[in-house]
Parts: C-alpha cells; sequence; structure tokens
C-alpha cells in the first residue's frame, strides 16, 4: 500500500475498482485547509483521461505492471496480432488498446504492457519515433503562404495521414512522433 506522497507520472494504480496510469499530478498546500493532490488519471481499459483530487497522504493501490517487447505481425477481426520477440509467443490485442495503431508497421517491435497479477494486457506502445514514407501529398507550390509554419496533409505508408510541412514531397521519407502525430524531420 503506497500513499500520494509517492505518486510519479507513469506509475499505475488501481481507483475504483479500474487500473489507471498516472499522467500529471500536482501536489497543492493552499494557505487554508490541508493539502491535496490534482492528479490526471488515464483508464487503461478505455483510454479515458479523468481529473482526480486526493487528500495528501490519502493510501492508493499501486498496480505492478511489466513491459515487454512484442512485434507486430498484422491484423484481422479479431484483432492486431503481435509475437514476443524471446519467447515467440503469440497474442492478440484489441485496436482501442494501442495508441496510434494506425501508424504501425508488420514487424514493428512495440512495448506491451502487462498488468503482472492478472497477465491481463492494458496497452501497447510505438516507440516514440518512426521512419515513414510519403505515398501521397499535394505538392507545395513557392510562395503558396505568408507564414513559414504552414502544414500539409500527407499519406504515409502505413495509410495513417500526418501534417508535414510544405517542402514535403510525394516518395520522401520522414520521422513522425507517434505520442503526438506530428512531423519530426525528414530523412535524407
Amino acid at each position: 500500500m503506497a500513499t500520494t506522497a509517492d505518486l510519479k507520472n507513469g506509475m499505475c494504480i488501481e481507483y475504483n475498482g479500474k487500473t489507471y496510469t498516472v499522467v500529471e499530478f500536482q501536489h497543492v498546500k493552499p494557505g487554508k485547509g490541508p493539502a491535496f493532490v490534482r492528479t490526471k488519471l488515464k483508464n487503461l481499459e478505455n483510454g479515458r483521461v479523468v481529473e482526480n483530487t486526493f487528500s495528501a497522504g490519502e493510501k492508493i493501490e499501486p498496480v505492478r505492471v511489466e513491459r515487454r517487447p512484442y512485434q507486430y505481425l498484422y491484423d484481422d477481426d479479431m484483432g492486431s496480432h503481435f509475437m514476443h520477440t524471446e519467447t515467440f509467443e503469440q497474442i492478440s490485442i484489441d485496436k482501442d488498446l494501442i495508441d496510434n495503431a494506425d501508424l504501425m508497421r508488420e514487424g514493428q517491435v512495440v512495448e506491451v504492457m502487462f498488468h503482472t497479477d492478472k497477465e491481463q494486457v492494458l496497452s501497447a506502445e510505438l516507440p516514440p519515433i518512426v521512419d515513414m514514407e510519403v505515398t501521397y501529398t499535394e505538392p507545395g507550390v513557392k510562395g503558396d503562404t505568408a507564414s513559414s509554419n504552414s502544414l500539409k496533409a500527407a499519406t504515409v505508408d502505413t495509410g495513417a495521414t500526418v501534417k508535414v510541412p510544405l517542402f514535403i514531397n510525394t516518395g520522401d521519407k520522414i520521422r513522425v512522433d507517434t505520442r503526438t502525430r506530428e512531423y519530426y524531420e525528414r530523412i535524407k
């Protein structure tokens, strides 16, 4: 058993019978009244983010989680299929548990988070930066904009659409940040 003083970003806790991860927390000590901890918690079952306030020193139930490397194989009507990179065991994960699943390509290694007590899949995370090839984008015309930070839509080889700068053309290789779905840089 832990208390709110032990909270950290990324920590997994049991709250109202469900598993949450701490997205953000702030310890507040007002001039009048008792201290409290304001948190943003992400439900690992449905992805919803809820805000909650705990009293300072309140007991919380930490959840033991384990991150394991799995390689993405394919999709079908059962979900996305992955293989453990060391034991070669295969599992199927519901697409709702994968953030930005449309940026995932065959053979890519992702980290799958497991609830160690229940052996239940909580989520799957892509690497922070992935390399993609632009399969289609409108050509950028020089002098098209008044500002230098204009973006246009581009379709990448996985079928996902991301916003890229005007100088990116079809066939270019780019890096994409999977957490924000933003263009990171062009690969030469």
